[in-house]
């Protein structure tokens, strides 16, 4: 054995120590041990031998480079292999130095073993590493390279289709880019393929490279060329945290390197194909299956708890919905999970027959919906159209929020991780290690980020602003722009992930962006030299996502601001604003909140924005001022500040006082885009800073040797958190869809183009008919709806159809009791109505005030109603046709 050396098969005990490669502490297999000081050959119990004498005297650790090449079944071209090897790294004796060469037979059945033995005997510098039974090509380089020393690994398949003369370049870059890999891609613009391999393989070749790099080393174009030079104790570290032997062991050290974050950069090379070759249609399925393998070996056992967790909590909130699909309403959510279902219905129903997915005559006949110009989540409602249309769009509506909020709690915890306690994080940020307890101080974040009350409350009936499992991915991928490695890839995920949001949400998108603008202008303040760095790639990296992001949504984006039924701006009405009060209270679903209490500080209970508790805000304060020299920790408690601060309004209560003062939201306010923002949504950017904040002070608090710091910590996180745990929520049961609709009475009624009028109208206070459509296809239109949709002179955007005489007239029968006098104007502006609305039917289901509401309309369509399918109707064709006519 080599004196003053580890023995072959042995890792550096300085490298990979983290487990950072797929499989995290998963022992390498045993590898060959040899007496390198003679010829005879000693097998270990992994099977393998090595056969080979010390490299003329000269020192494992003087070995410049090993030269390691796998074979199966190669007698024939090996010879001629080892010896182009040895005359080039011969030719320059001065740059190489003392080499090795590892020919690692893998179970041939021919006379490879006995052409390798015959070269190592006729140079000391070839060893011959043996297997008794083929296991792969994964399972002979694991070998190989355990059993090399070289300062540098060059691996190498036995048909040289990259000459060997293509290390130079190799070695070159290694030292130039200062990487720890450099790997030969055919892929790369400037590499020359001298002889092509058949159509089909090539085919099949590129669809593994983008399967690869989708499910494991983004970036890399061509990870399967057989030429690659390694960093040698890095590389023996990949090894032996390896554990595929087939053909996918390339993407598999490749991804220990990024995991690691050892940079890896690929060359151009010359490359020919070479017939023989040991790969088979059937390698191409084992890779897929490898690749499986790998993914489910990378797992933490830490990442399933924490998602399979946070899975488990989602539907706990919403196990009184799943428990009757059919009838169960979700009790706070007004007549939105109405609206939504619809969405998802006529999402569907567009997409399975061919219309316009932006636009439908559904509700609002006869002038439709711009569906762009409304949430209808088209990046979630069309690809789940085969569940909508199979199971219903109750059933869509329950996965959308459940799995949403499971997905955007593991992105949170996914991004945390990433970038602020995981190992790469905290080494970014020169501190140590803190084992798995990072990864549940970044639950406790991704638990706040993902389900703080302001989410919980928009949970009950907006499931845009609860399902944003991509604005993670947009956060890192702008933080990887920063670094500058890969500007224009990582430009084009950002766009193509923008694009992605705008069809989930454009709003919550609007105040992500408002947020890392804060939180980027806050960092750049604080640490000048990160800004300098940071800015022009990041700027490049915008213009880049914008220029593929524009094209993506610029058709869908011009629908919705000049298409048919656009609107400009948006009015909301009064106290959209937060009260400073309510940021110290708890929301009505948190364990020790109360509806009496935050009612009054809120919209509506879907609207509840802020309602942290004073516990949180008072842990976060203590937090922040004990670690403020921590620029992360610095940034984030400004963005949060300034995000509340903006969500108070254009004008601000001074307290004890009926006096107010100018807010800042009051210039932003009237911004293109920020007009139709509420205002005290902007608290939701608070979420997730705050979150943030507790997973660097949940690391901090688990780190002094101290129990009772530990203990301390824990008790104060348990005191901020606990009163604001969500609770489930409550649902009811909904009205059921009248057997004038479910037995299909209503054709009966109408007539081509004609439209079902159901008294009230349908609008934001009461949308039942919404659900009757979306139960039955689409079969009708209605008029009236909930929707958003254009008003007055300026085409300002409000909530339902444009108001109507009639339609007034009804709802204040319906909210008083009381008929008004009804004559002739009133019966005339009826049938205009009608005449509008191509009325066919007017319904009547059952409900308060329904008597008053009988008589009402007796009295204005002058005849009488008649009981039809559990619904009074009033067959009024005739009369929209005569409105439609005119006067006499």
């Amino acid at each position: 054995m080599r004196d003053g050396t580890r023995a072959p098969g042995t890792a550096p005990q300085d490298a990979g120590a983290d487990g950072g490669g797929p499989g995290g502490d998963a022992p390498a297999d045993d590898t060959a041990t040899a007496a390198l000081d003679g010829t005879a050959a000693v097998t270990p119990a992994g099977g393998a031998a090595t056969v080979g004498r010390p490299a003329d005297g000269a020192e494992a650790g003087e070995i410049r480079l090993s030269v390691v090449v796998p074979a199966y079944n190669e007698a024939e071209r090996l010879l001629p292999t080892l010896r182009a090897v040895r005359d080039h790294l011969d030719a320059d004796p001065g740059r190489w130095g003392p080499w090795e060469l590892i020919v690692v037979d893998d179970g041939s059945t021919d006379d490879t073993a006995a052409v390798a033995r015959t070269a190592a005997a006729d140079d000391p510098r070839i060893q011959v590493v043996t297997t008794p039974h083929n296991r792969g090509k994964g399972h002979a380089l694991r070998q190989g390279v355990l059993a090399s020393y070289g300062r540098r690994v060059l691996v190498t398949d036995a048909d040289l289709a990259t000459p060997v003369e293509e290390l130079d370049q190799l070695d070159a870059l290694l030292t130039a880019e200062d990487a720890a890999a450099v790997i030969g891609s055919r892929a790369h613009p400037d590499s020359l393929i001298d002889v092509h391999q058949w159509r089909g393989r090539e085919w099949l070749g590129r669809a593994g490279n983008l399967l690869i790099r989708a499910v494991a080393v983004p970036g890399l174009r061509d990870t399967q060329c057989g030429f690659k030079l390694f960093d040698g104790e890095r590389a023996r570290a990949a090894f032996a945290a390896s554990v595929l032997d087939g053909w996918a062991i390339d993407v598999e050290i490749l991804r220990h390197f990024r995991r690691s974050d050892w940079s890896v950069v690929e060359a151009p090379v010359r490359w020919s194909h070479r017939s023989g070759s040991k790969v088979g249609p059937l390698d191409y399925v084992r890779v897929l299956g490898e690749l499986v393998k790998l993914r489910t070996a990378a797992v933490n056992r830490t990442d399933l708890l924490v998602g399979l967790a946070f899975c488990l909590v989602s539907f706990i909130l919403y196990k009184d919905l799943w428990a009757d699909l059919d009838r169960g309403y979700l009790k706070d959510a007004g007549q939105d999970q109405n609206q939504w279902e619809w969405f998802f219905a006529v999402t569907a129903d567009n997409v399975v027959n061919f219309r316009n997915p932006l636009f439908t005559h559904a509700q609002n006949a006869p002038d439709g919906v711009n569906l762009m110009a409304n949430t209808v989540m088209l990046g979630l409602s069309v690809p789940l159209t085969p569940v909508t249309l199979l199971l219903g769009p109750p059933v869509t509506w329950a996965i959308v929020l459940t799995f949403g909020l499971t997905a955007t709690a593991i992105a949170w915890y996914w991004l945390i991780v990433r970038r602020i306690t995981g190992p790469a994080a905290r080494a970014r940020a020169g501190a140590g290690a803190a084992g798995n307890g990072h990864r549940w101080a970044a639950a406790l974040g991704a638990a706040v980020a993902a389900l703080a009350p302001p989410m919980i409350s928009h949970g009950n009936a907006h499931p845009n602003f609860l399902v944003l499992f991509v604005i993670p991915l947009l956060i890192d991928r702008a933080l990887r722009l920063c670094e500058g490695r890969r500007v224009v890839r990582d430009g084009i995920v950002l766009g193509l992930l923008a694009a992605y949001q705008i069809f989930i949400g454009e709003e919550p998108l609007l105040l992500a962006a408002m947020g890392m603008l804060l939180f980027a202008l806050f960092y750049a303040l604080l640490d000048r030299e990160a800004a300098r760095r940071s800015w022009r790639p990041l700027l490049r990296g915008t213009g880049i996502g914008l220029a593929v992001c524009l094209p993506l949504v610029a058709g869908p984006l011009a629908w919705q601001f000049f298409g048919p039924q656009s609107y400009s701006g948006v009015l909301h009405g009064a106290e959209t604003f937060n009260s400073p009060r309510a940021f110290l209270e708890f929301a009505g679903r948190s364990l020790f909140g109360t509806d009496e209490r935050a009612d009054p500080l809120a919209m509506n209970r879907t609207e509840q924005n802020a309602f942290y508790g004073w516990p949180l805000i008072a842990l976060v304060a203590g937090i922040v001022i004990q670690w403020w020299h921590r620029t992360l920790i610095a940034a984030l408690a400004l963005t949060a500040g300034t995000a509340a601060l903006l969500s108070l309004g254009a004008e601000i209560p001074v307290p004890l006082t009926d006096l107010t003062v100018p807010g800042p939201w009051a210039p932003l306010g009237k911004a293109p885009l920020l007009e139709a923002v509420i205002e005290s949504r902007v608290a939701m950017i608070c979420a997730p800073a705050l979150g943030m904040i507790l997973a660097v002070a949940a690391v901090r608090f688990a780190e002094p040797p101290l129990r009772t710091v530990r203990v301390l910590g824990a008790a104060a996180l348990t005191a901020a958190l606990l009163p604001i745990v969500p609770t489930p929520y409550p649902v009811r049961e909904r009205s059921a869809v009248p057997a004038f609709v479910t037995d299909g009475t209503y054709r009966d009624y109408l007539g081509p183009g004609e439209s079902m009028v159901v008294v009230p109208l349908p609008s934001p206070g009461g949308a039942d008919a919404l659900h009757w459509q979306s139960t039955t296809g689409f079969r009708f239109p209605i008029a009236g709806g909930y929707f958003m949709g254009p008003w007055g002179p300026d085409d300002l955007g409000i909530y339902g159809a444009v108001p109507r005489h009639t339609a007034n007239l009804l709802n204040e029968v319906r909210d008083s009791g009381r008929i008004p006098d009804i004559g002739p104007l009133q019966r005339e502006q009826a049938r205009a109505d009608l005449a509008d609305w191509r009325a066919g039917v007017v319904v009547l289901p059952p409900q308060y005030n329904e008597e008053p509401l009988q008589a009402a309309l007796e009295a204005l369509l002058e005849r009488p109603g008649k009981w039809d399918g559990g619904v009074l109707v009033w067959d009024v064709g005739d009369l929209a046709r005569q409105g439609r006519a005119g006067p006499g």
